[in-house]
């Protein structure tokens, strides 16, 4: 779908709290969006929006192509499309279509992020062979830097243009876009990109690391479904990146981590493919991430290292992650247990229930445990709580959604598997509510998910599994198995 009425004047109306004395220029702009006329439509008469990319490279010049139809030299720009998410977005795919740029040679520049740069109101004459009458273009122009340091090379569309020239600002052709760049070349508008946004590498010192995981439900996000440094864009209030990254920390987790300071520059693709320079800070923190009120995603846990290379994130993310473990191995080796004590396995199994039936899966038949046997959904608390473990074993291995306060211990059983082995404490939790359908997302683990009566067990079936589930149907709440009475 094209940009709404109300997204558009959104703009607009941002635009004009900056530079109020154009707004009699824009009475036709607003006008339109006032009415009940689709404004981004090119069948919208007497005039409609339109959209164009202003790109600057390092030497400060604006690309500008020659437009066979008109003559003009102007910048890249034209009609928005049903596909276009957001003006901007009409913005680049049209200076990638004329250009033959790509989204990720761009990137936004620190003095306008996402706002326009310039509006223009321009006549266009009629054009009969398109039954067009004359009509007006109001063009919403938004500015990109060069993401690399030197321009790539332009593969034009012949039908349309005629030659491409990079110009200085003082040589633009629009006088209005002229003065734009004219005024914010004082402000720092170089064509050299920075940071406009930031994360934290948020670790204990202790070779632990704290990680976000993104809601995979919400597609208009950007990265779904993946882990992530908590973090985002900068906004007018802030002052530096780094209010930018202590803001975004109190905002999605009412977290507060001392002593951050740069760390590296990462660079990942923006939600309309163009190039995003992110300012990563790192800093300790040492708490419990059960406990923070996280308010966008699904969660935040502590990573050892070691699962990074299995876990859904950007290559980019895994890369610093991996580098500042190795830059910063632990402080202090972890303290042992006391002398006599025996530590024990904690594993967490989701015990997911549904007209009578409990999910189970297949472990693979090359599993290191209990392969081609039915066993619940586990995994083993790592530096977490046992409510966190398992919200994020039933996400990574079956893509649900779990709310720890929708959970309750329902058996508990103490094994050891033979003589001498290591004890383990085997806790299991029902889900009253969850989200999502049972997906394979770990198949070298689980080859298939099975609804299953629990007063009908398949064989065979992991045996402490088989004696939890038969001791939840029971109304029974602990188990012992392997000790000698």
């Amino acid at each position: 779908m094209p940009p709404s009425p109300s997204d558009i004047r959104v703009t607009i109306e941002s635009y004009l709290s900056r530079r109020a004395e154009e707004r009699p220029a824009l009475e036709g702009l607003l006008a339109l969006l006032d009415s009940a006329e689709e404004p981004s439509s090119r069948a919208t008469m007497p005039g409609h929006v339109t959209c164009s990319a202003v790109v600057i490279d390092r030497d400060r010049r604006v690309l500008h192509i020659g437009h066979r139809v008109t003559g003009l030299l102007l910048c890249p720009g034209g009609h928005v499309e049903a596909g276009d998410r957001a003006l901007l977005a009409a913005a680049v795919r049209e200076v990638c279509e004329e250009a033959g740029l790509r989204p990720g040679d761009l990137c936004l520049t620190p003095q306008f992020l996402g706002e326009p740069i310039d509006v223009d109101v321009h006549d266009i004459d009629a054009n009969p062979a398109k039954g067009e009458p004359a009509h007006q273009h109001f063009d919403v122009r938004f500015a990109f830097y060069l993401a690399a340091e030197q321009p790539p090379a332009l593969t034009l569309r012949d039908e349309e243009v005629a030659g491409a020239q990079w110009l200085p600002y003082a040589d633009v052709r629009s006088p209005t876009l002229r003065a734009k760049l004219l005024a914010a070349e004082a402000r720092g508008l170089d064509g050299r990109p920075e940071p406009v946004n930031a994360s934290a590498i948020v670790h204990d010192g202790h070779g632990r690391y704290l990680l976000h995981l993104r809601d995979a439900n919400k597609p208009w996000i950007w990265e779904p479904g993946r882990w992530s440094f908590l973090g985002g864009g900068r906004e007018p209030q802030d002052r530096t990146l780094l209010d930018t990254v202590r803001r975004e920390l109190r905002e999605e987790a009412d977290l507060t981590v001392a002593g951050l300071e740069p760390y590296a520059v990462e660079w990942v693709t923006g939600m309309d493919g163009t190039s995003v320079p992110v300012q990563v800070f790192a800093g300790r923190w040492n708490g419990d991430p059960a406990q923070l009120p996280l308010t966008e995603g699904v969660m935040v846990a502590w990573v050892h290292p070691e699962k990074f290379p299995y876990m859904t994130m950007l290559s980019s993310t895994r890369e610093l992650l991996q580098r500042h473990a190795a830059e910063h191995p632990p402080a202090t080796a972890p303290a042992g247990p006391p002398p006599g004590t025996v530590p024990h396995v904690v594993g967490v199994h989701l015990y997911l229930e549904r007209d009578g039936q409990v999910m189970l899966g297949l472990r693979h038949p090359d599993s290191a445990f209990a392969g081609r046997t039915w066993h619940l959904l586990a995994g083993h608390c790592e530096a977490e709580s046992a409510t966190a473990c398992l919200v994020r074993e039933a996400y990574e291995e079956a893509g649900l959604v779990i709310n720890p306060a929708d959970v309750e211990l329902v058996h508990t059983v103490h094994l050891v598997n033979r003589p001498g082995a290591q004890p383990r404490i085997n806790l299991f939790f029902r889900a009253r509510t969850w989200e999502g359908v049972p997906e394979l997302r770990e198949p070298d683990k689980c080859v298939a998910w099975q609804w299953w009566s629990a007063k009908d067990l398949p064989d065979p079936i992991v045996p402490y599994a088989r004696t939890a589930i038969e001791g939840i149907t029971a109304g029974r709440a602990y188990s012992e198995l392997g000790w000698d009475q």
